[in-house]
């Protein structure tokens, strides 16, 4: 789980706080934070069923789901331990 939580740290890190100058923890609230839009949340769903080969249902991804790193790993640890 914890090459899980660095992994979408880090690309959320990359692609969603280049400018940002606040450090961002695996409990920082991204969506309701305003680092993540609606977007980003589509763009960080297809990265995550990319890496790890998974694919996550449009209802089980939502701005709740995906609000911290720890909420997005649960997911993915989810989906990747019913395959």
């Amino acid at each position: 789980m914890d090459a899980i939580r660095d992994a979408v740290l880090e690309y959320v890190i990359e692609e969603y706080m280049e400018d940002q100058e606040e450090e961002i923890t695996f409990d920082t609230a991204l969506i309701s934070g305003g680092y993540v839009d609606s977007f980003s949340m589509l763009s960080l769903k297809r990265f995550l069923e990319t890496r790890y080969k998974i694919s996550l249902p449009d209802n089980r991804a939502t701005p709740e789901a995906f609000d911290t790193v720890n909420k997005i790993a649960d997911l993915v640890m989810e989906f990747t331990a019913n395959k």
